[in-house]
Parts: C-alpha cells; sequence; structure tokens
C-alpha cells in the first residue's frame, strides 16, 4: 500500500527552514520518559525509527543522547528531508518514507517513534490565556480536513486491531499490546509576540494563506498578544504554554508485520 502528501502538506512544509527555526523542541524530561516506557533507555546502539521525522527536531535529541543510537529518519517531505540533512546529524540515516512504506526490515528496530508539535493538541487542551485562547481558535478555524492528533483518530491504528469481544481476541490477530500507556508534561516558554507569531505561522493550516488573509489573521493574533491585561516579563516575553502527550505501547511477541499494516 502506497500514500502521497496532500497538496495541503506540500504547500503548508514548502518552508522547511522557517519550519525548523521557530517550531518547539520537546522537554527533556519527556524525551527521557518516553525512551524508558520504550524500554531503550540506557541501551548503547539501539536502532530506533523516526518516522514522519520532518527536519528532524525529535530525531536530533535522539542523537544527542549517551547512548549513540541507531536512528533511521523517515520523511515523505523532500524539502523537510534537505533540511534535516543538512544538520548531519550523528548516528542519523535520513530516508524517503512514510507510515504505509518504512523502509526497514522486518522487525530490525528496537523502537519506533512518531512525534508531532503545538497544532496538534489534545481535544480536550483548554488554553491558560485569553491571548492563547484566541490562537486556538484561529487555528481550529482552518479545518483543512487532515488528520491531527486532536481528533484522535491515531488511536485507531490500535483500536481496530481488535474484535468486539474477548472471545475473538486470537482471531484479530493483534500486533501491539492494550491498553497503551498514556502520560504529559506540561511546560512554558517565554517568547516574545514576534517569535510566537512566526511559529504560528509555521502551522501548515496557516502557512497556506496568503496576501490579505494572512495579514488579517496576524492582525488578530498580535492584537491578542499585545492586549493590556497579558501578563509579560521585563524583555517583553509571553508566556507560552504547552503540554506534551506521549503515549506507548508494545508490539506482540512473533506477530508479523502485514502487507498495509
Amino acid at each position: 500500500m502506497s500514500s502521497k502528501l496532500s497538496d495541503q502538506a506540500l504547500k503548508g512544509f514548502a518552508n522547511a527552514s522557517s519550519y525548523d527555526t521557530y517550531r518547539p523542541s520537546y522537554p527533556p524530561e519527556a524525551v527521557d520518559a518516553l525512551l524508558a516506557r520504550l524500554q531503550v533507555k540506557g541501551v548503547e546502539d539501539a536502532r530506533i525509527v523516526d518516522l514522519g521525522a520532518g527536519t528532524g527536531k525529535f530525531s536530533q535529541l535522539l542523537a544527542a543522547q549517551e547512548e549513540k543510537y541507531d536512528i533511521v529518519a523517515v520523511e515523505p517531505h523532500e524539502e523537510m528531508r534537505k533540511e534535516m540533512e543538512a544538520k548531519n546529524l550523528s548516528g542519523v540515516r535520513v530516508v524517503k518514507g512514510d507510515a504505509y512504506d518504512i523502509p526497514v526490515e522486518s522487525q530490525s528496530a528496537d523502537a519506533v517513534v512518531a512525534a508531532q508539535k503545538e497544532d496538534n493538541a489534545p481535544k480536550f487542551w483548554e488554553p491558560r490565556t485569553k491571548w492563547e485562547a484566541t490562537l486556538k481558535d484561529i487555528m481550529w478555524s482552518y479545518d483543512d480536513r487532515q488528520p491531527r492528533f486532536r481528533h484522535e483518530a491515531w488511536r485507531k491504528v490500535f483500536e481496530k486491531q481488535l474484535s468486539s469481544t474477548p472471545f475473538t481476541i486470537q482471531a484479530a490477530d493483534p500486533l501491539f499490546s492494550l491498553p497503551i500507556g498514556e502520560d504529559s508534561i506540561d511546560f512554558t516558554h517565554w517568547l516574545s509576540p514576534e517569535t510566537i507569531w512566526e511559529r504560528f505561522r509555521s502551522l501548515s493550516q496557516i502557512a497556506v494563506l496568503e496576501h490579505e488573509e494572512l495579514l488579517g489573521v496576524k492582525d488578530r493574533a498580535l492584537a491578542a498578544m499585545g492586549a493590556s491585561d497579558v501578563e509579560r516579563s521585563g524583555k517583553g516575553e509571553l508566556p507560552l504554554h504547552g503540554r506534551v502527550v506521549y503515549a506507548w505501547t508494545s508490539s506482540v511477541p512473533g506477530a508479523p508485520i502485514k502487507e498495509g499494516g
């Protein structure tokens, strides 16, 4: 089974350099917790597949670990791959592929990760401030019909592997153990309004906007951040609040990787 990147993704992520500059990274404590749950923390030379690696935000964190992981960064978008390749990350092999076509040998990886960022915030996420609520409203108003973390379609990968009753689990031939584990870590970044805008603009559904529509969104975002009741630091920076949600499971021993699975 093969897939093709949507026009929205091709255009929305075309400016890979801006994406890499302004998109957030991940808190070290979240990275450590996930690697521990995946049972690769402290395992030297473990092979990790970073699926949908983008410009290498998460691969870069993996490459910095003392375990010297063997990392395969799989990314379908050409410009994103070029941006990641330019980093020349130690222990990272950048390859073209996607979830339907992962160019590694079956059962050759110790862990597979898929990391996404703020535009995929969970649907239950409640903004901490009025200006963050405005940015969320703008972001969610542009429904490009692309599956995002907040839609929770990713859970179906695990839920659909089982039949409707416990008596038919064996016939369902599951690939992953259930229930999946899940946890989260909150964080706060202090950033200037312009930096927050550039980060916001790097979101694919905002990046595709042009001319008056883009300017209108920018004016609305900056106006919200410029309100008199907004908390600011001495440098004029605003507290941007976020949450990293991470989930994990394990493969069922001996389960074959099927075509299209």
